[in-house]
């Protein structure tokens, strides 16, 4: 896995490689050398351009511009003032250097000098506006980031693309759209979410030093990005060994008069991911309607109201259901009512695997007033138990206004309640652009899924397939945070296939059910042969 950190405590490794012996100066030269050397694998001939600002983003970039020129490079710098003006004593002193050792500069171009340049040039590397950056660009950078997004030359975005925050993911500005972005010393969210999805391209890291790895553990990293060879701890080998009832057992409870399709989704991902034996209970006044569009899954209808919701004489029969099986989803289209909070608590209180997702996490705030990490005892349970939140979700859960709008404050009010909770039997899957797997002593990044994903239903699919993977291990997850994402995964690529059928923007979450088996068997194939894979891939 590769660690996350906050722009923040990336700040503190630096100052504690300082502390082991290498200087400020030699991680700007090392990080100089590491972009020059992403510039020569994209491009072994042509000119470069190098934007460089006036801190230590351009230092690097100024390091860059020499090794290109000694590797014999056209290479030019474009700096907003002359290497003797720069305020900081580094950034100066290499910049300077690279003036001496005859590398061309243009000091503050025209629109138009600058327009002529990059539409001549072939490699341009983006030295701008380094990690410390937050709101939007000014000039002469707002222009200068116009001008290279418009001269379709190819670019290497040094640590993060200018006028991205590479902590929040948000660009309220001009933002530079990288086709490579080479970060320094570890992965920042905001590169992994919302904004930093369009424009960072492929994202290299470059540790710049052998302590950095150990430094950055010690840093306490926000996150941990999976890689697919990380889920061998959580898959199950195939074997021909098996029967419908050796592969788990899933129970989807939800559903309304207005939304009976949300459980039937949730239900049939279940299967499609793999559980041997799937049970829907739905209200009773839906129980038939539900029943002809899933065949092979049994309909159990239970109390409701006037309008197809629970009421509270259906949540001791739903406990009793959710103990005969090897894991419960409980929320899809379920709507909000005294009935819902009294389903949603007798599963809680059940000895039985839980994923709660939608409305049985709505019925999870109004049962706590929205302050959900004032109630630990509530969720404290022996078996595993899942929340799905999306963002506003998550708002609701520990009662604030204002949804999180990074991936950094998702994984931080999930927390909060992770926290309160305590157990390594509890995960929260933090759902948005990038989604976070959190749980007590660590939070997992998996591989973000296509825009595609973004269709009413896409939850209901997600929810059910972290239910079927549970149900298939009998319940007992060593590392459910880690599982969570090998689920989000298959979902996220599941995705992709129904996009490569279907178009970006016409895939339905069905789309999505019909391709799971596949995802998963890919993602097996993938993880446990690697090199055949990979082959195949070429």
């Amino acid at each position: 896995m590769q660690p996350v950190l906050n722009v923040e405590d990336v700040k503190r490794v630096e100052v504690a490689l300082t502390r082991v012996g290498v200087s400020l100066s030699e991680l700007m030269h090392r990080a100089g050398y590491a972009a020059a050397s992403e510039v020569l694998a994209m491009s072994e001939t042509g000119t470069v351009v190098v934007l460089v600002g006036t801190g230590n983003n351009g230092g690097d970039g100024w390091v860059a511009a020499e090794i290109l020129k000694s590797k014999g490079r056209a290479v030019q710098v474009v700096t907003p003032v002359a290497p003797v003006d720069l305020q900081g004593d580094l950034a100066r002193m290499v910049a300077q250097a690279a003036d001496s050792a005859g590398v061309p500069i243009i000091v503050g171009p025209s629109r138009a000098e600058l327009e002529a340049l990059l539409g001549k040039t072939d490699v341009v590397l983006d030295c701008m506006l380094g990690t410390g950056f937050a709101g939007a660009p000014r000039a002469p950078f707002d222009i200068w980031i116009e001008c290279l997004n418009d001269s379709g030359a190819r670019v290497v975005s040094v640590d993060v693309p200018s006028g991205l925050s590479a902590q929040t993911g948000q660009a309220p500005g001009a933002c530079v759209v990288a086709d490579l972005t080479i970060t320094m010393l570890a992965l920042k969210p905001g590169l992994l979410a919302d904004r930093g999805r369009d424009v960072c391209g492929s994202i290299v890291v470059a540790p710049l030093a052998e302590q950095t790895e150990q430094l950055l553990i010690d840093a306490d990293p926000v996150a941990w990005r999976a890689e697919l060879e990380d889920y061998l701890d959580v898959l199950i080998e195939s074997s021909a060994a098996v029967d419908k009832f050796t592969r788990g057992s899933v129970l989807v409870v939800g559903g309304s008069n207005r939304f009976p399709g949300a459980p039937i989704m949730a239900a049939k991902a279940a299967a499609r991911a793999g559980a041997g034996y799937v049970t829907l209970a739905v209200p009773e006044s839906i129980a038939p309607l539900v029943q002809t569009q899933v065949l092979e899954i049994p309909v159990v209808g239970l109390p409701c109201d006037a309008d197809g919701i629970f009421t509270e004489a259906a949540a001791e029969r739903v406990a009793r259901m959710a103990e005969a099986n090897t894991a419960t989803l409980v929320g899809p289209g379920m709507r909000v009512s005294a009935g819902t909070v009294a389903v949603v608590t007798s599963l809680i209180s059940s000895n039985a695997p839980l994923v709660i997702d939608a409305d049985g996490l709505n019925s999870l705030a109004r049962s706590t007033a929205g302050q959900l990490d004032d109630y630990p005892e509530l969720l404290r349970r022996i078996q595993p138990l899942v929340l799905t939140p999306h963002q506003r979700e998550l708002a609701r859960l520990v009662g604030v206004e204002d949804v999180p709008s990074s991936l950094a404050e998702q994984l931080e009010d999930a927390r909060r309640i992770i926290w309160a909770i305590g157990g390594s039997e509890f995960a929260i899957v933090a759902k948005g652009s990038a989604t976070g797997c959190v749980g007590v002593e660590r939070a997992i990044l998996p591989k973000p899924g296509p825009a595609a994903l973004a269709t009413a239903g896409s939850g209901d699919v997600l929810g059910g397939v972290i239910a079927s993977l549970i149900a298939q291990r009998g319940g007992a997850v060593d590392d459910l945070p880690l599982l969570c994402s090998l689920a989000c995964e298959i979902h996220g690529y599941a995705g992709s296939i129904a996009a490569e059928r279907f178009g970006s923007r016409g895939v339905m979450a069905t789309d999505i059910i019909d391709v799971l088996g596949i995802a998963a068997d890919t993602i097996d194939e993938h993880c446990f042969f690697p090199e055949a894979m990979m082959q195949n891939e070429e």
